[in-house]
């Protein structure tokens, strides 16, 4: 798998959790985000590769070092009664919630395209201030069996995000 196939496995990973997460929940303004994730049949980056992203200060997700990120939420984010649909040229995600309290929420989510197979998403909130969940997603990434796990929380920093704009889940590309 070439280094671009695997951030888009990576992205596509990722960038579910804020919006599933923050769903009929939650406040409006600037959160902070921490990911770990674990990945099956990761590739092997070169170490000269490994090198130059520790040197920017770039940690590769499923290393053992958690992704730390900031996300800007808008009120109607915020009020979604479930999280976005997301797709792009390469895939498509639905997103099925099973379950939904004021406190939990469990959903499917069903991926379609260069990355093909399902995933369950777990997520509690304690309050309207901070939230974690589980990803666990199993699948294929074109054609190569592969397997994410992935652990997120979020704290609420602020209602002003400065220079953060709001987060925008993949549509697609016309």
């Amino acid at each position: 798998m070439n280094r671009a196939s695997l951030s888009a496995l990576i992205a596509s990973s990722l960038i579910l959790v804020p919006a599933v997460a923050l769903a009929a929940h939650g406040r409006v303004g600037l959160w902070n985000v921490t990911t770990s994730m674990e990945m099956s049949n990761m590739p092997q980056m070169p170490p000269e590769a490994l090198a130059m992203m520790k040197q920017r200060g770039m940690q590769m997700p499923g290393m053992g070092q958690p992704m730390m990120s900031q996300i800007c939420m808008t009120q109607e984010q915020v009020n979604a009664d479930k999280p976005p649909a997301m797709s792009n040229r390469e895939e498509s995600c639905d997103t099925k919630v099973l379950n939904q309290s004021p406190a939990l929420m469990e959903a499917e989510v069903t991926c379609h395209g260069r990355m093909n197979g399902v995933g369950h998403v777990k997520v509690a909130w304690r309050g309207n201030e901070h939230y974690e969940g589980t990803y666990n997603f199993k699948g294929a990434m074109e054609g190569r069996p592969h397997e994410i796990s992935t652990h997120f929380s979020g704290d609420f920093v602020k209602s002003d995000c400065g220079s953060i704009r709001p987060f925008t889940p993949p549509r697609s590309m016309r």
